[in-house]
């Protein structure tokens, strides 16, 4: 496989049996129980911004985990995924996750991740019944997987026939810092999927197909602002690659899971902790992903953001299973935060969808 390099070096935490495999373990660090770093709980932060409890409006994403299984093992992800990873999403899941579609047409955009959702063996199945009810379908594509194995080198003609918008991962737009991050390889594999992309119509002016990127830090820092670091990157791109694309998304690394590990492992937590705290923005905070997305867990739990569901942090309502799924009670829960949620309200603010300030 063309991404044997990148994985040989590198190890998910569950496969390590490393204690951060376990999220108690994280929430405990997150929360400071040992008192060794001093920060300004995220509650308070909310509370001085009259945003406390932060509440969610109207429903419009669902966004659903298809499973942890990935073909590539990257240094900082938060989901800790890799080809170890056998959690994936039954189909009875994922007819009841378009069961509560179907009853609830504000949920207009459905947003699959992983893992690689690739991967899960109902993927297909799940984005055409997805797309029989109408809705937007957003796919997390981390490119490498297009190129991973035969029998997913169509899936640039698979997105384009059902009108996919595609998301995907590009650290930066030379090898050497992709590579870094994703493996080695991984830059090559990136820009020959990209440019697959690109043949089928996605990204290409006046087209319906879109192609977006999301760039996000290799260290201990915020990312750059949003609009100039999607200038730099159109511009290389287009030179080097004769690769479009339509939107760059900035996102910030959220100190969950494999990207926390490196923190504590490089001295660097805290100081990015406080980096974090003091760039808290209210304006940001008002408008967070959780306020109008849902996350869908593997096993079908729901979450009030994706990162929430990587700490096990469950919607606070008594029924939080999408077998149960109420949109009344969803409505009217109070959204569960911690210190990680800083990294989406620092600078610009951060979303899977880029900056939200």
């Amino acid at each position: 496989m063309p991404m044997k390099e990148a994985t040989k070096n590198l190890k998910t935490l569950h496969r390590q049996h490393h204690q951060l495999a376990d999220s108690s373990v994280q929430v405990s660090i997150l929360g400071d129980e040992h008192h060794q770093y001093h920060l300004i709980p995220f509650q308070q932060k909310l509370e001085e911004s009259g945003l406390y409890p932060l509440s969610p409006k109207q429903l419009e994403i669902f966004q659903v985990n298809l499973g942890k299984m990935c073909n590539q093992v990257c240094r900082h992800c938060h989901v800790d995924a890799g080809p170890d990873r056998k959690e994936i999403m039954s189909r009875q899941t994922m007819q009841e996750c378009l069961n509560a579609l179907q009853k609830n047409p504000s949920l207009k955009t459905v947003d699959l991740t992983g893992g690689a959702p690739e991967m899960n063996p109902d993927f297909r199945w799940f984005v055409e019944e997805i797309k029989k009810l109408g809705r937007h379908i957003i796919v997390r594509c981390n490119l490498t997987i297009i190129l991973a194995n035969k029998k997913y080198h169509d899936l640039p003609q698979f997105y384009k026939d059902n009108k996919v918008e595609v998301v995907s991962s590009l650290p930066f737009y030379t090898a050497d810092r992709t590579d870094r991050q994703r493996g080695d390889g991984v830059f090559d594999d990136s820009i020959r999927a990209l440019q697959m992309l690109n043949e089928v119509g996605y990204g290409k002016e006046n087209s319906d197909l879109l192609l977006n990127l999301v760039y996000n830090p290799a260290g201990a820092f915020m990312p750059p602002p949003q609009e100039a670091l999607e200038k730099e990157y159109k511009k290389a791109l287009k030179e080097k690659y004769n690769i479009v694309f339509n939107n760059l998304f900035a996102i910030t690394n959220l100190p969950i899971s494999r990207y926390l590990d490196y923190l504590l492992q490089s001295g660097n937590y805290e100081k990015y902790m406080i980096k974090l705290v003091n760039a808290f923005n209210p304006a940001a905070a008002s408008n967070v992903m959780c306020r109008n997305t849902l996350s869908v867990g593997w096993n079908g739990f729901l979450y009030d953001c994706d990162f929430n569901q990587m700490l096990d942090l469950k919607v606070d309502i008594k029924n939080n299973h999408i077998s149960h799924f109420n949109t009344a009670d969803l409505n009217k829960r109070s959204i569960v935060v911690n210190q990680h949620c800083y990294g989406c309200t620092a600078g610009s603010g951060s979303s899977c969808g880029g900056t939200v300030a």
